[in-house]
């Protein structure tokens, strides 16, 4: 599970964007992907409102973006608003979805770079894939890649105006769609819109259009297979032994891999210094936003007090997309008997992470502290409930309530020794 260089919150997305646009021009092509209904089409919108008369907002589904003669009218159309207003601002929604978009968008930026016009370029698309298959091919060199993750909780605090812990336990409940949260009290509906608009097209649309998924039905069964086992360790065995239909453990594989990049599932490695033993191990299947469970399990939403282990797996799973969400590399570690939910490097540092919901004893900490005693640049961490904070904290362990972990990640972590 590698992670990318600029993966980024809404905001910090916005920003990065609002910085680029600012540089001289002709300036690279941002190409600004990530998962469906995350805020892409909103976030060019509110760029164009904010670059007012020098931006041209461009939607590659719309009827007009078929009609001969529209992509040359789009370039010269922008060509006329920099020679008017000292610059023009391109944004390109769903640019994949246009013929042969990479190649035509390589040749404009070559043709107004050769000229000096100050024009600057945003595309959008919603699978990393279907981006990158044109623009590594026939743009290199010419563009920067930025992904829009999904939303953490703070996120959801601070441009819904839902209170932080309250989005903490919404993000594990129900996720963090932005779209979806004025459909929560309509629990039938909230659920129609995760199905219609963002399962249904992620895995009917944009997985089938990259080319490589000769069975469809069972990357859907892979991906069910995934969304029972929130943040467990299940072998490609295991989950061949559930499809309905039979398929070669290297395109279970294979689909796992399509899933990560399309935003769904992301399965986490095996900790190891060696990479050909994290490869061998069995992965960790980590979905990467709540919502999809919710929509997905037949079972329903997980209910703490009805069942604690179950929405135990879910806060946990929640942990480790937050952090895969933020750019981190997520694995995990076992060593039978002793385990590790997760094992964090990035620009959070390096943590060994338990997440615990519910009472524990210091027994429950074994593989953690082993982890760490093998791999001392590991700062020990537990995620658990308030109340349990003490347990750990008695041996010198680093502690964090899960609501705090999903607002801030560890930087609000504390000990008392």
């Amino acid at each position: 599970m590698v992670a990318e260089a600029f993966r980024l919150a809404y905001d910090e997305c916005r920003a990065l964007l609002e910085q680029r646009l600012r540089e001289r021009t002709p300036a690279r092509i941002q190409l600004l992907c990530g998962p469906r209904q995350v805020g892409k089409t909103t976030l060019l919108l509110e760029l164009a409102r904010a670059w007012s008369e020098k931006a041209l907002y461009v939607a590659s589904d719309a009827p007009e973006a078929a009609l001969p003669g529209f992509w040359e009218q789009l370039w010269h159309k922008a060509e006329e608003v920099a020679r008017v207003h000292g610059g023009a601002v391109v944004l390109l929604d769903e640019a994949h979805l246009l013929p042969n978009w990479a190649g035509r968008l390589k040749a404009e930026y070559d043709r107004i770079k050769r000229r000096g016009v100050a024009v600057s370029i945003v595309a959008t698309g919603s699978s990393a894939l279907r981006l990158a298959s044109g623009s590594k091919e026939s743009l290199a060199g010419r563009f920067e890649r930025i992904t829009l993750a999904h939303w953490s909780a703070s996120s959801v605090a601070r441009l819904l105006g839902v209170p932080p812990v309250d989005a903490a336990d919404e993000v594990v409940r129900l996720g963090s769609y932005p779209g979806s949260f004025e459909l929560r009290s309509d629990l039938r509906r909230w659920l129609a819109y995760v199905r219609d608009a963002i399962i249904a097209p992620a895995i009917g649309r944009d997985l089938l259009a990259l080319g490589p998924v000769r069975r469809p039905a069972l990357l859907r069964q892979v991906f069910s297979v995934c969304t029972t086992c929130p943040a467990a360790i299940v072998s490609l065995q295991k989950i061949q032994g559930q499809l309905v239909d039979a398929g070669a453990l290297e395109t279970i594989a294979h689909y796992l891999e399509l899933l990560e990049e399309a935003y769904l599932v992301a399965p986490a490695t095996k900790y190891s210094p060696r990479p050909a033993r994290r490869r061998a191990a069995p992965p960790k299947l980590v979905t990467l936003n709540n919502a999809l469970l919710a929509a997905s399990d037949p079972r329903g939403i997980a209910d703490r007090q009805a069942d604690p282990r179950r929405f135990g797996a879910w806060v946990e799973n929640a942990c480790l997309a937050f952090a895969w969400n933020a750019g981190q590399e997520v694995h995990y570690w076992r060593e039978e008997p002793l385990e590790v939910d997760a094992i964090i490097e990035g620009s959070w540092g390096q943590w060994a992470i338990e997440v615990k919901t519910g009472a524990f004893t210091a027994g429950d900490l074994r593989g953690l502290l082993e982890f760490v005693r093998r791999f001392p640049a590991f700062r020990p961490l537990v995620v658990c409930d308030a109340a349990q904070r003490a347990v750990p904290e008695r041996a010198g362990i680093t502690t964090i309530d899960w609501h705090d972990f999903l607002l801030y990640g560890p930087e609000r972590s504390s000990t008392r020794l």
